[in-house]
């Protein structure tokens, strides 16, 4: 849009909202502003699926009393009658109103009401000529008055930063965007009968944090003024949940959020929902086949299919997902290169920075060989992968391999190319974990500040005996965005984070 027309629209939408500001005042005059006396009975997606079959002469001698509510979507005056198209949660329904039905007076003020409107109609229903189900109106009300103009309705909104930061209007306008977030409630409903139904029990652990922990992140850190101390805003729920299976909750989950303090994309919000949950008497392996089962009930949930479509391509949830090593996944992707490059650091080094990548802050040949995997397999990885196991640095919670030194049982699950889970058999050793949080403070020292904080009570925690646990978590949001075909994290958070709005 130009300057000069969008100083158009904008005299436009001042214009009209004085208009409507007026026709308020009005009806504060008349004692009528904003009242909350009417009982709304029927939605219109329930009349719909009650009625829409029957024929025009088999409705009406039923004589269905209807009591609506809901916002005017489209409306029409054709000096005898009017029509009005209102929405609610559900749907829409049309209303039918003349001088005999609703008497002169309120026809007549009907016709001065605005699009977006919040308006009340009881009536009886019936089909018109044309076979659309709507209410002959006995009684009409306008219950709130809309002072904003909603944008054209055969445009919506089309500025995709105004549908993030005015996410009502998105809604209102916007059925895909409706649909969505329908969605992701099924989706998130979905998840939590999976777990009850293994038995999992929902818990909740703390959001603030005296020690930041569980993840490798930035934390946003906050002041508790009484207690004068730091808190951080947690990056995961991990060792929370942990220190419950150690006091015998064996199976617990949560699925809340994370906040971490890094940049933003279209794959990351600064707080974004997980779920984790743990397993006492369990490991990695099975860790994947529950991840597995959860991704595909909510595609069935979500979208009726375990074959979805993101990106205008196909994914196949339907199949077992596939398993590779770190190295066997580069392998599999670059043919070109031997197992003596991929054992050999130097290469690897060279090799990640010819490819335009950053050299891991963590030294080891396991960790360049996973910032190799991130340059040149990840974003291949379109149908869902396992990738098994990463090296013990870059896992400082996870349990370490019997038959593989500097391997731990750990897996990341990829799907469209983007990283949607991440489990582990769970270090239950103390004096092990206690020896890696000594190693994550010394990186952190060295400067890397997303190295682990030493956190003393989960090592006394540990001391009293954690049994042998698996556990995962997967990322709710980007879930979301596979099963609804979005783009961005943005289109499936309802209220996304943005920069500071430039009020001109």
């Amino acid at each position: 849009m130009s300057e000069q027309e969008s100083s158009l629209v904008q005299h436009d939408e001042n214009h009209i909202m004085a208009e409507r500001r007026e026709k308020l005042k009005a009806l504060r005059e008349a004692g009528v502003a904003f009242p909350n006396d009417f009982k709304r009975e029927h939605l219109a997606g329930d009349l719909h699926v009650a009625y829409n079959d029957k024929a025009k002469d088999e409705l009406e001698p039923l004589n269905v009393h209807v009591a609506v509510a809901g916002r005017m979507m489209l409306k029409r005056v054709m000096g005898k009658a009017s029509f009005a198209t209102i929405q609610d949660m559900s749907g829409q329904i049309q209303l039918y109103i003349n001088d005999q039905g609703v008497g002169p007076e309120v026809h007549s003020a009907f016709k001065h009401w605005d699009m977006g409107d919040i308006v009340a109609a009881k009536g009886i229903l019936f089909k018109t000529n044309k076979g659309e189900l709507s209410v002959n109106v006995t009684e009409l009300r306008l219950l709130t008055k809309s002072l904003r103009p909603l944008p054209d309705k055969f445009h919506g909104m089309t500025d995709q930063e105004q549908k993030y930061r005015q996410r009502y209007v998105d809604l209102i306008t916007s059925d895909d965007s409706r649909n969505t977030f329908i969605k992701r409630s099924k989706i998130v409903q979905t998840v939590r009968e999976v777990m009850v139904g293994e038995g999992y029990l929902e818990v909740e652990t703390p959001m603030m944090h005296p020690i930041p922990g569980g993840a490798t992140a930035k934390p946003f850190v906050t002041h508790h003024n009484a207690l004068d101390m730091p808190l951080y805003l947690r990056v995961a729920p991990e060792l929370y949940l942990k220190r419950l299976v150690v006091g015998g909750l064996e199976r617990v989950f949560e699925i809340n959020r994370n906040f971490r303090n890094e940049g933003m994309s279209t794959r990351h919000n600064p707080e974004f929902t997980m779920i984790e949950f743990y397993e006492a008497y369990s490991d990695y392996q099975r860790m994947m086949d529950l991840t597995e089962n959860i991704i595909r009930r909510c595609a069935i949930a979500a979208t009726g299919h375990t074959v979805v479509s993101y990106n205008g391509k196909e994914v196949d949830l339907g199949k077992r997902f596939d398993r590779f090593t770190i190295v066997g996944a580069i392998k599999h992707y670059n043919p070109q290169y031997t197992d003596e490059q991929l054992f050999d650091a130097e290469w690897v080094a060279s090799e990640i920075k010819r490819l335009g990548g950053k050299l891991p802050p963590a030294p080891g040949l396991g960790s360049l060989q996973l910032a190799l995997f991130e340059e040149c397999a990840e974003g291949l990885l379109w149908n869902p992968t396992f990738i098994i196991d990463y090296p013990v640095e870059v896992s400082p919670l996870a349990r370490g391999s019997d038959t593989q030194p500097g391997i731990t049982e750990r897996f990341e699950l990829f799907i469209v190319g983007r990283e949607h889970a991440n489990g582990y058999s769970e270090l239950n050793d103390p004096e092990d974990q206690a020896a890696r949080f000594l190693s994550q403070v010394e990186q952190k020292d060295a400067g890397d500040d997303e190295a682990m904080h030493y956190d003393a009570d989960y090592i006394r925690a540990m001391e009293y005996g954690l049994p042998p646990t698996g556990g995962c978590g997967i990322g709710i949001d980007r879930l979301v965005m596979l099963l609804t075909d979005a783009p961005s994290i943005r289109d499936v958070i309802l209220f996304p984070h943005m920069r500071h709005e430039h009020h001109g």
